[in-house]
């Protein structure tokens, strides 16, 4: 098989598996530094036994990229495709088969760790009909939220991409400020094909002024998207934290009110929102958003987990907007 591929495919299925970003980086280093010395030096370089003279390629790729070259699958990557190929949970597998897309998605632009490029080839890899681009808006300094000049840019970047099979869709995660209103010129988030509004800082406000918070934003006409509206963790490296408290009555029969979708996150350690309250949007007569929220290619995988929760829960499938065909979700989101 094509080296460049193996160590790509090394390199998702460790990060669907959640492994450290240093293993993962490895791979994906050893894939950019081979792209771009060509295969026919890569096949020299093997022949001779210097690989790993190469920059970037260390004793493990180096032996993945020669098994590659000598015709067979790498041990390394049937391993892994024999230990974390498969779904990531038992359940599911009737929201996932009709998911379409994902709507909550980040890149190197603001906290992600790959380009735009490379998280798009992973989507049409997954088989995703489109995906949203959603990176952080500017007061998230921490995660290199995007100006509204670096967003004008990178719509143009999307505007230029010529890709098979998917459709790329501009967006944003926007920071609920804490009046409720949205962080990005409202110019700018008009033209956005998807708005997915979140709360990322004061999370422990109290309950009142919380809840005013969160229907400020769902008030607003740009929002199409509630995104982790709880802002929980409930197990990974950065530790647990609570739920916000919020009035979730009010402020999921606002988003049943201004058709604003519900996500249900899918990272494992956000699990956001809990049961309880994805029942309650549900009676609520929400819709609803199952997104990766993934900040790498393999994540784009952690889709397995918000639908076995949906599946679960009973949530119908024509309430979950990424089951929609791409023009019946632009016709919903420009409304």
């Amino acid at each position: 098989m094509d080296p460049v591929e193996a160590l790509e495919e090394v390199a998702f299925l460790l990060e669907r598996g959640r492994a450290s970003t240093y293993r993962v980086e490895a791979f994906r280093t050893a894939a950019e530094a081979l792209a771009e010395v060509g295969p026919d030096a890569v096949r020299r370089l093997h022949t001779a036994g210097s690989l790993q003279d190469a920059p970037g390629i260390g004793k493990r790729t180096a032996q993945v990229v020669g098994e590659a070259l000598s015709g067979t699958v790498p041990a390394y990557l049937a391993q892994l495709l024999a230990d974390a190929g498969g779904p990531l949970v038992t359940g599911g597998e009737a929201v996932r088969a009709a998911l379409r897309g994902d709507l909550h998605t980040h890149t190197d632009w603001s906290d992600g760790g790959s380009p735009l490029e490379v998280m798009v080839a992973a989507a049409q890899r997954v088989g995703h009909e489109y995906l949203a681009v959603t990176d952080h808006s500017p007061r998230l300094t921490v995660a290199h939220g995007l100006s509204a000049d670096r967003l004008a840019e990178q719509l143009d970047v999307i505007a230029g991409l010529e890709v098979d099979g998917l459709r790329v869709l501009t967006g944003i995660e926007v920071d609920i400020l804490d009046d409720g209103s949205l962080d990005q010129s409202p110019r700018l988030l008009q033209v956005l094909d998807v708005v997915v509004a979140s709360v990322h800082s004061k999370l422990r406000m109290d309950q009142t002024a919380m809840t005013r918070r969160m229907l400020g934003a769902v008030k607003d006409p740009a929002t199409d998207v509630l995104g982790h509206c709880t802002g929980r963790l409930v197990e990974g490296g950065r530790g647990k934290r609570p739920q916000s408290t919020f009035d979730a009555d009010r402020v999921f029969a606002a988003c049943a009110e201004h058709d604003v979708a519900v996500e249900i996150n899918a990272r494992p350690e956000r699990e956001d929102p809990p049961d309880e309250l994805i029942a309650l949007a549900l009676e609520a007569g929400c819709l609803f958003s199952i997104d990766s929220d993934a900040h790498a290619p393999g994540q784009l995988d952690f889709l397995d987990h918000g639908c076995e929760r949906a599946q679960r829960l009973g949530v119908p499938l024509d309430r979950i907007i990424n089951t929609w065909p791409v023009d019946q979700l632009l016709d919903w989101t420009h409304s």
